[in-house]
């Protein structure tokens, strides 16, 4: 093998590893409610809420979704993984219920910081941040 092609290679592969480092080093994602929420919530239970299916904790207070926004990587593995959907079939699911009049999506924010910020504020609130963001700022109620 010539030392063009070898370094051509070399590059390569070693552009791969690093990739492939970097996809299977991303934290997970975590579901969060205020800190005084004591409900213990099932999966099942957030894909309903977020869904629009429920409007309640398992306690009976109001559960109020935030979603981020549309094209993070955190809402595209939180919709895969709990709502057992893609961001076309989510996109697809809340467009029919709008049109229909039968539901609304969850409140969209910015990020991370933003859905945290405001479940700090509102015990009501239920959202997802990347794993590595939790603070004391949140509870976890579920992590994937």
């Amino acid at each position: 093998m010539n030392s063009k092609l070898f370094k051509k290679v070399s590059l390569a592969l070693s552009f791969s590893i690093a990739m492939l480092c970097v996809t299977t080093s991303t934290a997970g994602v975590a579901v969060v409610v205020h800190p005084s929420n004591a409900n213990t919530i099932a999966p099942n239970e957030i894909s309903k809420i977020f869904l629009g299916k429920k409007k309640t904790f398992p306690d009976g207070s109001d559960a109020i979704p935030l979603d981020q926004q549309e094209g993070s990587a955190t809402r595209s593995s939180f919709v895969s993984t709990i709502l057992n959907k893609n961001d076309q079939q989510i996109k697809a699911y809340w467009a029919q219920l709008l049109f229909t009049g039968k539901g609304t999506p969850p409140r969209e924010v910015g990020g991370d910081a933003d859905v945290k910020g405001l479940i700090a504020q509102n015990p009501s609130l239920i959202g997802y941040i990347d794993s590595n963001q939790v603070d004391s700022s949140v509870k976890v109620v579920h992590q994937f």
